[in-house]
């Protein structure tokens, strides 16, 4: 379906098919032998998807503080994850080039919602993001899905989980006539608080209060994509801080 790609579909959902992953996904079927791109091919059963290791943890009052702290600690010395791509630049003071400076304003938007705690005003915000950035899975969405997977954490605690939640479901029924297939599909499963192993690993760790884990977890977040990781990073400290580092 997707010519040049490791996505195939498979009685109707989008599953990646390869001999290398850098972390685990629920939709990843890793193989022995390399595939030819473009190929189709038959499984007699695809394994089981290793769901407990990509989902976003629980968290109570005192997890989500330790998170908050962790996120500090992750942006005073992003420099020890690796160079920050894509919307990442952000984290470290830097406007990413075109297309993604057109992002900014929407970015800040959106975190000055968060702030505000203000689930409906984080839908208009966010809304403009998706689909914005080039790749399978543009900038804008990898963001705004981790955003949201962060946010999943941070609503149990504060008590307007179901705001959070409807906003989340709007946003993932959008990005599927603003983005394309492969991103709409990865969008959902943020949305719904599955995604890559390394970004869970993340959330546990920061909820932990394990900072050289989270650094570790970062650092393996980070490669994926030409800078789905360091989007997702943003959107994971968005999340749970309302901040990119800088304030305003």
């Amino acid at each position: 379906a997707f010519p040049g790609s490791p996505y195939l579909r498979a009685a109707g959902e989008l599953i990646w098919v390869g001999t290398r992953l850098s972390t685990a996904h629920p939709r990843a079927v890793l193989l022995d032998a390399a595939v030819t791109p473009g190929g189709g091919m038959r499984f007699g059963a695809l394994p089981p998807a290793e769901r407990a290791e990509c989902a976003a943890p629980a968290a109570d009052a005192k997890s989500l503080a330790r998170a908050r702290e962790g996120c500090a600690a992750l942006v005073s010395d992003v420099g020890a994850i690796g160079e920050p791509r894509g919307l990442g630049m952000l984290l470290a003071g830097r406007m990413p080039p075109f297309p993604l400076d057109g992002c900014v304003p929407h970015v800040k938007r959106l975190a000055a919602t968060l702030r505000a705690n203000d689930a409906e005003r984080a839908y208009r915000a966010a809304y403009p993001l998706l689909g914005l950035g080039t790749g399978l899975t543009p900038s804008g969405d990898d963001l705004v899905g981790a955003m949201l997977f962060a946010k999943r954490l941070a609503a149990r605690v504060e008590g307007n989980h179901d705001a959070w939640n409807a906003v989340a479901e709007r946003l993932a029924a959008d990005v599927v006539t603003r983005s394309n297939e492969i991103s709409a599909a990865l969008f959902a499963d943020l949305v719904a608080g599955e995604s890559f192993a390394s970004l869970a690993a993340l959330a546990c760790a920061l909820c932990a209060g394990d900072h050289d884990a989270a650094f570790k977890a970062a650092r393996a977040l980070a490669p994926i994509g030409h800078s789905s990781g360091w989007d997702m990073l943003a959107g994971m400290i968005l999340g749970l801080t309302g901040t990119l580092g800088e304030q305003e």
